[in-house]
């Protein structure tokens, strides 16, 4: 009944305006319950650097039902989604709320819900206790990898980050992505990853993404690239998705003007960082095979 209720559609065809400017970017939610590995008490966690942005909704406003599919005129397709604003992709851990006044370079001492993963990843004892040798290693990764603040903990985007380098040589070695002839999107809910592979190389990818939270979850299994729009604009929300690629009612790859990591997932979208969603669309064509599989934690 829901569903049904929600009528969405696209852009107004053949008006050849430019898209709307992006939102501001979100104020981002605590993370997602910790793996079922990491051993350690559960705790509300908050991001560890304010924000300069007022806050809004953080529900990026993906399709429902799908939309209403027309060939954009030229002068359409020639305009270009608004640019993201400079601070939209920061990696910014998510760290206890006592940890918010931690002087800058100190270390803290709490264990976070990733330790378990983080010290395996980094080749420390795996106890699942935080040290300050643990420490020291984490705040040393952070500091390479741009993540604030770096004091050490061991949260779910310096997890993130760890998995996103892990796959970059080979993102299919465990080979959940099956292998076409043709070109295959590969969406890994699990290790919140998407990648294009044809045959078994990897032209695209992987990038990081955020997919769909537990009610409306990105549906697994084989889909295929229906309608490409470059600005779409949700009409029920008034808000852009720039590059968006539907592959499965109202279900597609595009662009968010905010950070993918953030425990509340899309209403069942791919979600990626602007210059990712405008790379990919250079690469995916209609009638391109998707393959969607895993669950992002929480769902």
């Amino acid at each position: 009944m829901l569903a049904a209720a929600l009528t969405l559609g696209a852009a107004a065809p053949g008006s050849g305006e430019a898209p709307p400017p992006p939102p501001r970017p979100a104020a981002p939610a605590p993370p997602a319950p910790p793996a079922p590995d990491s051993g350690a008490p559960a705790e509300t966690l908050v991001p560890g650097v304010a924000s300069a942005s007022p806050a809004l909704p953080l529900d990026t406003p993906d399709q429902v039902l799908p939309p209403l599919v027309y060939e954009p005129g030229a002068a359409e397709d020639r305009a270009e989604p608004a640019a993201a604003p400079e601070d939209a992709y920061r990696l910014i851990e998510y760290v206890p709320q006592s940890e918010l006044t931690a002087k800058p370079g100190s270390c803290t001492a709490k264990t976070g819900p990733y330790q378990r993963q983080v010290e395996r990843w980094l080749r420390l004892k795996v106890d699942g206790r935080q040290s300050a040798a643990d420490c020291a290693a984490i705040r040393k990764f952070q500091q390479q990898q741009g993540i604030s603040p770096t004091i050490g903990f061991a949260g779910p985007v310096t997890w993130s980050r760890m998995q996103f380098l892990s796959a970059r040589k080979n993102p299919n070695a465990a080979h959940k992505c099956p292998v076409r002839k043709q070109r295959v999107a590969c969406v890994d809910l699990t290790r919140q990853l998407m990648w294009v592979q044809t045959g078994s190389k990897v032209t695209f990818g992987p990038v990081p993404i955020r997919s769909g939270r537990a009610s409306l979850p990105t549906r697994g299994g084989w889909h295929k690239v229906y309608w490409r729009h470059k600005n779409h604009v949700s009409s029920i929300y008034h808000q852009a998705m720039p590059y968006a690629q539907f592959f499965d009612g109202g279900q597609a790859f595009h662009a968010i003007y905010h950070s993918v990591y953030t425990s509340v997932g899309s209403q069942g979208c791919v979600n990626l960082s602007l210059t990712d969603a405008r790379r990919l669309w250079d690469v995916l064509r209609n009638k391109d095979l998707v393959y969607v599989w895993g669950h992002r934690d929480g769902t």
